[in-house]
């Protein structure tokens, strides 16, 4: 089981800087940041764009058109409201919610770490300036005994103020006796002016703060319902818990008992807003490949199994965005619907399910006819794996994190997450820092299609002339035994569904039956990634510092991003020495324009030559080419139209011919 994220002192600093430099050198900016910003949402700066841009046409290039198998969808955003009721997702896409009653600040109840310290409880409170006219007619003998009490408890001959002080610290939070019969006329006192909060309220307070900060924090709750300032009603009870859940992480003060908070953005269609009208903002891209997986089917002239990917936006209204872009409420996904046989198919037509230790990961062309859904998961947990190695997650901070079966959803038959080491994270049950996820591989079953199929009515069945062939010479016992094991599969689909007992009973049966004629819904494997995540993940990798010479030859502190050359924004930047030489920046102007066509370069000539290697080294430039004296030949023939190129990481340089560069670096950003 993994606990809740936390970040350490020592994360905690680099995930600043990494803030910090994103914003500094172009990035990711604060969407509105005009107008004092929005929560949840951000923009990305000209470098940032690039990265984005750069990590999909990666997993593009991999997932899509590098294979046979797999074709592409760009769905809406907005799509009919009965797609989100058949997913589930109006009744079931909720968070659990809790509220602190002092900031409003709200949390998702698996998100808040557990505390320790001393509670402090309180029953209440009354305004000061009540308490004060109560002391008044107790002076003037206006209430009784009360003198008398005050006078036992050694209020006596005091000043005003010393006396009310005497009364707020020692009586109304006090116990004994004398502190109950006057916190109680007091209270009956204030309640005749309907001016009294008689609620509990709790604070939690950490060990070694003082306990006058509890008394602080109840103030500010009951200010919120009595007007002006406010006194305190106790008596005030104290007690030590460990490990608890139930305070807030900012101001201590007991959280609100959880309450369903649904995820999904709310928007119209048309003029009229009623209910009619309602729909929703996407909460993932997923639905849509569903949607149209029929139309694919037929227009693709692909056959199962094959895949669907999508790259694009989605939107969550995030309880608690939180860790810069990582948990946002507007986010970009990268998803491919793989659609495969159910595993009864499979053994009809191969003669038997081959285990997923049987296969070759690293074999370009596998035979696949006996894949049940298990070869396929772990397959494609492995190709997820080698694609972020390829992109430059090293495999040091990527942990693959089996959810148990408690923790899966109830039509998942197994899910892989993908863990990266963030300067934030979770922890598992050893107490191993594991990071946070980054993807997440499904074998999401047949429920998605399933569910489609229900709510519109429209078979989503697929035809397999191959199933239908063998079935005709396997054995009539093995026909039984698939039959069965087919029905009870769909029979316990339907029922978790929601499917009445006898309704899901005569529909497993009539697709056991199709089945035998060929007909099934295609099982599938979902990896799911989120653009924002992975561009978040490649920044705190390629975060680094060291010390390199300025342009005197003294050690200073360099800031430097280490991406690999296939994601890096900018992939080279030409420079001239000199920009106040013509000859210099004419040079270096036509090798920009050389390389334009083949990746993404950049002229610079703002500031010294030192100073523009640190600007590249900040943005993660792998390259620098610089145009200087040798290159114009002035030091001699052997040199013309040769330049420089500065590798990033070694800050090394190297001499290569002008008519080379493009071979040249090609090799080395690809």
């Amino acid at each position: 089981m993994i606990q809740p994220s936390a970040k350490s002192q020592l994360g905690e600093e680099l995930f600043d800087k990494i803030v910090s430099l994103a914003k500094r050198r172009g990035f990711i900016f604060q969407s509105s940041e005009l107008y004092g910003g929005i929560n949840g949402f951000w923009d990305y700066g000209p470098v940032g764009v690039e990265l984005k841009n750069n990590i999909k046409a990666a997993w593009w290039n991999e997932m899509v058109r590098m294979r046979d198998d797999v074709v592409g969808l760009d769905a809406t955003i907005i799509m009919s409201p009965q797609v989100w009721k058949a997913s589930g997702h109006v009744d079931t896409f909720i968070d659990m919610m809790v509220e602190d009653p002092v900031t409003n600040k709200r949390y998702r109840v698996d998100q808040i770490e557990p505390q320790a310290g001393i509670v402090h409880t309180y029953s209440g409170a009354v305004p000061l300036q009540i308490l004060e006219q109560w002391y008044e007619l107790v002076l003037n003998g206006g209430r009784g005994e009360m003198l008398g009490l005050l006078r036992e408890a050694g209020i006596n001959g005091v000043s005003r103020e010393e006396g009310i002080n005497r009364v707020i610290n020692d009586l109304l939070t006090g116990e004994g006796r004398i502190a109950d019969m006057i916190r109680a006329d007091v209270v009956a006192f204030a309640a005749s002016g309907c001016e009294t909060a008689r609620k509990k309220f709790s604070v939690l307070v950490p060990i070694g703060k003082p306990p006058e900060s509890a008394r602080k924090i109840a103030q500010m709750y009951y200010g919120k319902y009595l007007k002006g300032e406010v006194v305190l009603i106790g008596p005030e009870i104290r007690e030590k818990i460990e490990n608890s859940v139930r305070f807030s992480p900012d101001s201590g003060a007991e959280l609100t008992e959880p309450r369903p908070f649904n995820l999904m953005f709310i928007t119209y269609v048309g003029p009229v807003q009623d209910s009619t009208s309602l729909t929703y903002l996407r909460p993932e891209t997923a639905q849509a490949i569903f949607v149209q997986f029929k139309n694919i089917l037929e227009c693709s002239r692909q056959k199962v199994p094959f895949g669907i990917a999508q790259i694009g936006k989605a939107f969550r209204n995030e309880v608690t965005p939180r860790n810069f872009t990582f948990r946002s409420r507007e986010f970009e996904q990268m998803e491919l619907e793989f659609f495969i046989k159910p595993d009864e198919a499979v053994e009809a037509i191969a003669g038997r399910v081959a285990s997923p230790e049987e296969i070759d990961m690293d074999d370009p062309s596998p035979d696949t006819r006996a894949w049940g859904w298990e070869a396929w998961h772990r397959y494609w947990v492995y190709k997820r794996l080698q694609f972020y190695e390829r992109i430059g997650l090293p495999a040091s901070k990527l942990v693959v994190y089996w959810q148990k079966p408690e923790e899966l959803a109830h039509y998942a038959r197994a899910c892989v997450d993908i863990l990266f080491k963030f300067p934030f994270g979770k922890r598992d049950a050893n107490g191993e820092f594991v990071g946070e996820e980054l993807e997440g591989i499904a074998a999401r079953s047949d429920f998605d299609l399933s569910q489609h199929q229900r709510f519109s009515g429209k078979p989503l069945t697929v035809f397999d002339e191959e199933l239908r062939k063998a079935w005709q010479n396997l054995p009539h016992p093995k026909q039984q035994e698939l039959r069965r094991r087919y029905y009870e599969y769909r029979l316990n689909v339907l029922v978790k569904a929601g499917e009445a007992r006898e309704g899901a009973e005569k529909m497993a049966l009539e697709d056991a039956e199709a089945f035998t004629k060929g007909y099934y819904i295609p099982h599938v494997i979902e990896p799911s990634a989120g653009v924002d995540r992975i561009a978040l993940a490649l920044l705190c990798s390629a975060y680094d510092e060291d010390m390199a010479p300025d342009e005197k030859g003294n050690l200073e502190k360099r800031v430097v991003l280490r991406f690999h050359p296939r994601v890096a924004p900018i992939k080279v930047a030409v420079m001239p020495l000199l920009k106040n030489r013509p000859e210099q920046v004419q040079v270096a102007l036509r090798i920009r324009d050389m390389l334009r066509p083949y990746m993404n370069v950049v002229y610079d000539d703002a500031g010294s030559i030192g100073r523009r290697y640190r600007r590249q080294d900040e943005i993660g430039t792998p390259f620098v080419i610089t145009v200087d004296f040798e290159t114009l030949g002035d030091k001699g023939p052997e040199l013309k139209d040769t330049v420089t190129i500065r590798d990033r990481d070694t800050m090394q340089q190297e001499r290569v011919k002008i008519q080379d560069l493009v071979h040249y670096l090609l090799e080395r950003v690809r």
